[in-house]
C-alpha cells in the first residue's frame, strides 16, 4: 500500500515536454557537429589566390588600315612577328620563286642540325658532284660556289653562308644530299615542312629554286620568314653584306637591303621566268623592344629585275617601319586588376611602370594579367610584385610587373568558416 502511495506515475506527455526532451537529446549532438564543422573549415587548405584583370582586355590602335606602297605588279605581303599580317597585295597565287627557295633549305638544315652564333656547326664532306656543279657558273650561268673541291670539308656555317649570300646552287644540292641522302628525299622534307607551317600554296620540286616548278606565294614565304627570324645563328648569316669563303674569296650579298634600315636580309631570287623576288626581314625599335618585321615581294619583271625588287622591297619596308609604333595603354600606378583570395577578398594590383602596346593603325592587341609562373602568396606587404601584365603576343609583347596596392592579408576565421565548396 505504501509503495503504491510513493511511486507516483510520470506526468502525462505533452507537446512541450516532448520538445524539451528532444532538445536535451539533440542539442549536444548539434553543438558537437558545429564544432567539428568549424574546426574542419578552419584547418582546410586555403584556395590558391588568383589574379583577375579589371583593365580592358584589348587595345585597338586608332585609324584605318595602313596605306603601304605596294608594288604595282606581282604580289607582296608584310607581317610583324607576334602581331600578324600587316597587309598583302596582288593575287596570292603560286608562282616561281627562284632562289628564295633556298630559305626553306636553310631553315630545315638549321632546324635539324642546329648550331649557335659563333659556332661552325657540323663538317660536311664535299663530293664530286658539288665540285662539278660548282663550275656551272661558267657553263650554265648558275650561281655557284666554284671554290669547293672534292675531298675537302666545308663547315655547316660556311655552307649556309654560301647558300644565302652568293646563292650557291651546288651547295643547296650538297646540303640536301648531306641531310637526307638524296635531293628527292630532301624535297619531300621541304614539302612536309611547308605543310607544317601552313604554307598551303607552296610546292617545292628542288632545293635551289632553279626549277620553275618550285612555286609559292608572298604570304606563304612570309610564314617561313617568321620562323627563320627565330633562329639567331641563321639571321647572323643572312644579315651579312658579304662573306669570305674558305679560300679567302669574298662574295657579296645579292640582297642590297643589307645593311641599311636595320635589315636582317634573308634571300633574293631572280630568273627570267620568276622575275625578281625577295624575302626580307628587318627590325624596328619601339620603346625597349625590337620588333621583327618580315616581308616578301614576288614577280617583279621590270629590268633590271634585281634592282626593281630591291627598290620595291625597300619602299615597302621603310613605310612599314614608320607604321609600327607604340601607344600608351596603362600608366604606372594604375589599378589593372586584383588578387582574389577565393573567399571573397579582393586586393587591388597596380602596374609598376608605364605600358605601351606595339602595332599599327586599326590593329587590336590583347592585354593579359598572369602570375608569371610564380605562386601568389596568401599574405604579403603592399608593393610586393605578384604578377605580370602582358600587352601583345609573341615577339611583339610588352611585359611589366604588377604589385599589390595594399597589403594582402590571409583570410580571417569568419571567411574560412562561411566558405562553400
Amino acid at each position: 500500500m505504501l509503495a503504491d502511495l510513493t511511486n507516483n506515475p510520470p506526468p502525462p506527455p505533452t507537446p512541450m515536454r516532448n520538445a524539451v526532451r528532444r532538445v536535451k537529446i539533440y542539442a549536444p549532438l548539434v553543438l558537437l557537429l558545429i564544432i567539428v564543422i568549424a574546426v574542419v573549415q578552419a584547418v582546410r587548405p586555403l584556395p590558391a589566390p588568383k589574379l583577375k584583370l579589371t583593365a580592358k582586355a584589348t587595345y585597338t590602335f586608332p585609324g584605318g588600315a595602313p596605306n603601304l606602297p605596294w608594288p604595282t605588279e606581282g604580289q607582296a605581303s608584310m607581317a610583324a612577328a607576334g602581331l600578324g599580317t600587316i597587309g598583302s597585295s596582288g593575287e596570292q597565287k603560286p608562282v616561281p620563286i627562284a632562289s628564295v627557295t633556298k630559305s626553306m633549305t636553310a631553315y630545315i638544315i638549321m632546324r635539324d642540325h642546329p648550331f649557335k652564333k659563333g659556332e661552325k656547326g657540323a663538317m660536311i664532306d664535299v663530293d664530286k658532284t658539288a665540285e662539278t656543279e660548282g663550275q656551272k657558273d661558267k657553263s650554265d650561268n648558275e650561281s655557284t660556289l666554284n671554290t669547293v673541291k672534292e675531298g675537302e670539308k666545308i663547315s655547316e656555317y660556311d655552307a649556309i653562308a654560301a647558300l644565302m649570300i652568293p646563292s650557291a646552287n651546288n651547295i643547296a644540292r650538297l646540303l640536301a644530299r648531306w641531310d637526307s641522302g638524296s635531293q628527292e628525299a630532301f624535297v619531300k622534307k621541304m614539302n612536309d615542312t611547308a605543310k607544317e607551317l601552313g604554307m598551303t600554296n607552296t610546292t617545292y620540286t628542288d632545293p635551289s629554286g632553279l626549277d620553275a616548278t618550285t612555286v609559292s606565294t608572298a604570304e606563304d614565304q612570309v610564314k617561313l620568314g617568321l620562323k627563320i627570324v627565330e633562329i639567331p645563328a641563321l639571321v647572323d648569316i643572312t644579315r651579312m653584306p658579304a662573306w669570305t669563303d674558305q679560300t679567302g674569296k669574298v662574295w657579296q650579298n645579292w640582297n642590297r637591303l643589307v645593311p641599311f634600315n636595320d635589315s636582317l636580309g634573308i634571300k633574293t631570287g631572280t630568273t627570267t621566268k620568276a622575275g625578281g623576288n625577295l624575302l626580307f626581314a628587318a627590325q624596328k625599335k619601339v620603346g625597349d623592344t625590337n620588333q621583327l618585321l618580315v616581308g616578301a615581294v614576288l614577280g617583279q619583271h621590270k629590268p633590271p629585275i634585281i634592282d626593281t625588287v630591291i627598290a620595291q622591297s625597300r619602299s615597302l619596308l621603310i613605310a612599314t617601319q614608320k607604321e609600327v609604333q607604340g601607344a600608351p595603354v596603362v600608366k604606372k600606378g594604375q589599378v589593372v586588376g586584383y588578387v582574389d583570395d577565393g573567399l571573397g577578398g579582393h586586393t587591388p594590383v597596380v602596374a609598376t611602370a608605364d605600358v605601351q602596346a606595339v602595332g599599327w593603325s586599326s590593329l587590336t592587341v590583347d592585354i593579359k594579367l598572369g602570375d608569371g609562373g610564380t605562386a601568389i602568396p596568401e599574405s604579403a606587404k603592399a608593393g610586393t610584385q605578384v604578377g605580370v601584365l602582358t600587352v601583345g603576343d609573341g615577339a611583339s609583347q610588352v611585359k611589366v610587373p604588377v604589385a599589390l596596392q595594399r597589403a594582402l592579408e590571409t583570410p580571417g576565421f569568419g571567411s574560412k568558416l562561411t566558405r562553400i565548396g
